[in-house]
């Protein structure tokens, strides 16, 4: 049996957002533990460098994979009362994330250190918006920004930061990066 460069890859950023979902540190916020994770870094270097088609798909079949009980999310949860719940628009914002941050480097965008942060920086702000969204929904915006906004925005910075430096090094379309 042969597998072709795009089933491996597709395969490969699969296993990569898993695995970012594997990595959790839990935050004490004002009587509970949020987690936070390398699902959101993972999704967002997956779309980049897969570009917004293949991107979207892994992200896709992340999703459904979670959705039909395999315990892929954050924390090994699972299912749609996942979906629904409190991590829910952060997980459907990793589509938003990581489509756009595909379609940014199949427009030419993040060649560069600066243009890297940027693109790590709108992945992540839809991501966030997302997530946000769906709290105000269930919660009222206030205690969207409370446990949805403040505990996330330093690691927000840090995963911002570390995805601009993996994207920059990463070879794209089978090539060396050239910088090294």
């Amino acid at each position: 049996m042969q597998v072709n460069k795009d089933t491996l890859m597709v395969g490969l950023g699969l296993l990569l957002i898993c695995l970012g979902a594997m990595v959790s540190i839990d935050l004490p916020w004002k009587g509970s533990a949020i987690p936070i994770t390398g699902q959101s870094l993972a999704v967002l270097v997956v779309g980049f460098v897969l570009g917004r088609k293949r991107g979207l798909l892994v992200i896709a079949i992340y999703l459904i994979a979670g959705l039909a009980g395999l315990p892929v999310f954050a924390k090994g949860a699972s299912g749609i009362d996942t979906l629904l719940g409190g991590s829910g628009g952060f997980l459907y914002g990793f589509l938003v994330g990581g489509y756009v941050c595909g379609a940014l480097q199949e427009n030419g965008f993040g060649d560069s250190f600066a243009e890297g942060l940027i693109v790590m920086a709108i992945g992540t702000a839809l991501i966030l918006i997302c997530g946000i969204a769906q709290l105000t929904y269930l919660y009222g915006l206030e205690k969207a920004l409370e446990y949805g906004f403040w505990p996330f925005w330093p690691g927000a910075l840090v995963k911002i930061i570390l995805g601009a430096v993996i994207i920059y090094y990463m070879p794209k379309d089978g090539t060396s990066s050239g910088r090294e």
